[in-house]
């Protein structure tokens, strides 16, 4: 919805509280994770990412033709996995890998993030579609 027309600030309302209950979410994976495996990999981002791409196939397909699809978008697409998942995290993590000499590990976790990704909101996109034929 463009910005300033009719609706465009009840749409704002809605990114926001999805971005607020994902951004929450994902201070509860990190810190949850890094208290069950420790520093060393950026096992939270990843982990988040992966499910936040899953979510974004599932939900950009199943959304469709819904009488709230731009709402509920809005919610939950825009707001809430926008807040789950950050990309700049991952780049960040990506630069202290390699500043800490782990070129390597920096390599295989954009690679694993991105395969890992891919694969997810393919699937997503496939049982939404086949929740959508019954």
């Amino acid at each position: 919805m463009p910005v300033g027309s009719p609706g465009a600030g009840i749409t704002l309302l809605w990114v926001m509280l999805g971005g607020a209950l994902g951004a929450g979410l994902r201070w509860w994976v990190g810190a949850a994770l890094l208290r069950q495996l420790q520093a060393g990999f950026p096992w939270a981002t990843l982990a988040v990412n992966i499910a936040g791409a899953l979510a974004a196939g599932y939900l950009l397909v199943r959304l469709q033709g819904h009488p709230q699809a731009t709402l509920l978008r809005a919610l939950l697409v825009v707001g809430f996995l926008g807040g789950l998942t950050t990309f700049s995290s991952l780049m960040v993590e990506l630069l202290l890998l390699a500043r800490h000499a782990r070129p390597g590990l920096a390599v295989l976790y954009l690679a694993v993030s991105i395969a890992g990704g891919l694969s997810a909101v393919w699937a997503g996109a496939r049982l939404a579609e086949a929740s959508l034929r019954g």
